[in-house]
């Protein structure tokens, strides 16, 4: 099929999530172009984040304490240094989207009101209506977007491949246009492309992420070349709301940072039993647990009628309005919760910068490996992240001088069906969930085997192999990924770097934190 060819003197975005739109503004005064499939602040996992962005801003608390606490989290993996770098930007970062008219909620004297969320060693999370901090965040930063006389938003444009010169660089896009906006493929060519094409959610049966987000910028990199790291490392969120949806709505953490826990189908407390810190225990302990419970068949509810109760409807109005929808009256019966694909700590690796392992490829957000989440995110960090990296990102791609002429390359992968992604899914969910093993995930390397013969290559069944392989690799238990054939942690802590020429488990390259 023949695209359509155009040239971008400027930046060129794919995503428009907090990252995405981050940064373009920060590309000022260069021109930045923003690619996004679905309608602005949908589709992606800013506007449906709920807990807020965690930053030392109040008296007492420091960046390097929640430095230290990032760091805890991440069970040996983050880097240090991108941590410090991280917090200390934190705060100006929560104050520029403040600035930019993100209403978060205030105390009496005027200072940020800040949550405990688990894993943190003090309340230092901003949030915004109790859980509506994505949702706000994201209608300040589209406005200060679509006033921004540098930026340019395309919607209904799909990525579907990249640009490549003969020396690897990656010169532009390919994207599909949907038939509102003239159908067919179009070639982008820009000095500089940032992907923030957000996680993995999409390839899992059960996601609190929207379903759009397949991995497909992450595969789409991975077969230019680009180095990945930490592919294995996925969170799963503890308290999905277990009401069959799809994607299922979130319990937000900050429900049990108010008092809410966590009992059996019975009305007992369980948490005691897998952690000191009870229901305030990191992600990654939480979903075991809830998933333990109901392997074992006594359930998980989480029981917020005391710590909240009446006041659940103008203090946690998207639990509520979930609840209800659902069936479930949170103020008077505890909630049925389950573990669910929630955020994607590898990606596609960068330095502090943005800057990829591919000249001209720049990566922020979630699909980025930036190295500051390590085996387990800590609590709302993801913003935070996206915030300070896609700002730093493109600052650094708009000084991008544009390269000279070459003939170019396309990489374009197949189409995955519905049919396939389903059956993908499904698969994801079983093997490479909260517990895994060497048998279920060479299953799931099977299954997945079986669907590129059928299909192609395609970008989501790239990313589910990342996954697969980086966790049959890892013979451990670390943060996210548990290993029930390795229940105990390696006695190294190192982090996964990867290309896909270089997929074969004996192959992979591990470098010592």
């Amino acid at each position: 099929m023949m695209a359509e060819r155009l040239t971008h003197d400027g930046v060129l975005i794919v995503g428009a999530g907090l990252a995405g739109l981050s940064a373009a503004l920060a590309a000022a005064p260069r021109k930045a172009l923003v690619l996004t499939d679905a309608p602005l602040n949908q589709g992606c996992s800013s506007a449906w984040a709920q807990g807020g962005m965690a930053a030392a801003l109040s008296d007492g608390d420091t960046p390097e304490s929640h430095a230290a606490d990032t760091v805890a989290a991440g069970a040996g993996l983050v880097d240090a240094g991108m941590a410090r770098l991280l917090t200390q930007e934190g705060p100006a970062a929560v104050r520029a989207l403040a600035d930019l008219g993100a209403p978060f909620d205030r105390t009496k004297d005027g200072a940020f009101a800040q949550s405990l969320e688990a894993a943190h060693s003090r309340a230092r999370v901003a949030r915004v209506k109790g859980d509506q901090a994505g949702a706000e965040i994201m209608h300040a930063v589209l406005a200060a977007v679509l006033a921004a006389p540098h930026i340019e938003v395309r919607s209904g444009h799909r990525l579907r491949g990249l640009l490549q010169d003969a020396e690897g660089r990656v010169r532009g896009v390919i994207a599909e246009r949907s038939d509102d906006f003239g159908g067919g493929l179009v070639e982008i060519a820009a000095p500089a492309v940032i992907l923030a094409t957000g996680g993995i959610g999409g390839l899992y049966a059960v996601t609190t992420t929207p379903a759009e987000l397949k991995g497909e910028g992450l595969g789409l990199a991975a077969l230019a070349g680009a180095v990945l790291g930490d592919p294995e490392f996925v969170q799963f969120h503890p308290t999905a709301i277990d009401i069959g949806g799809d994607p299922a709505p979130l319990a937000t953490e900050a429900l049990r940072g108010e008092g809410a826990v966590l009992v059996d189908a019975g009305g007992e407390r369980f948490m005691g039993r897998y952690h000191r810190d009870a229901e305030l225990a990191p992600r990654d302990v939480v979903a075991r647990a809830i998933h333990a419970e109901r392997e074992a068949g006594r359930g998980a509810f989480l029981d917020a009628r005391a710590a909240v109760g009446e006041a659940f409807p103008h203090e946690f109005p998207a639990v509520f309005a979930a609840c209800l929808a659902g069936g479930v009256d949170p103020r008077v019966e505890p909630i049925p919760v389950a573990p669910a694909c929630h955020y994607h700590m590898g990606g596609i690796a960068t330095d502090a910068e943005g800057r990829t392992s591919l000249a001209g490829l720049f990566a922020a957000g979630e699909c980025a490996s930036t190295g500051v989440h390590g085996a387990n995110r800590l609590a709302s960090n993801s913003l935070l992240e996206a915030a300070v990296f896609g700002a730093r990102a493109g600052r650094a791609a708009a000084a991008e001088a544009p390269p000279p002429p070459a003939r170019l390359v396309r990489l374009v992968a197949p189409e995955l069906p519905g049919e396939a992604l389903q059956a993908l899914r499904q698969a994801m969910s079983r093997d490479a969930g909260v517990v895994r093993d060497a048998a279920g995930l060479t299953r799931l390397l099977d299954a997945i085997d079986t669907l590129e013969a059928g299909h192609g290559r395609a970008a989501p069944l790239v990313a589910a192999r990342l996954v697969a392989a980086g966790a049959l690799a890892r013979q451990e238990s670390r943060g996210g990924h548990f290993r029930a054939d390795f229940p105990a942690a390696g006695a190294e802590p190192r982090r996964s770097f990867v290309r896909w020429a270089d997929l074969a488990p004996a192959a992979w390259k591990h470098a010592a934190e």
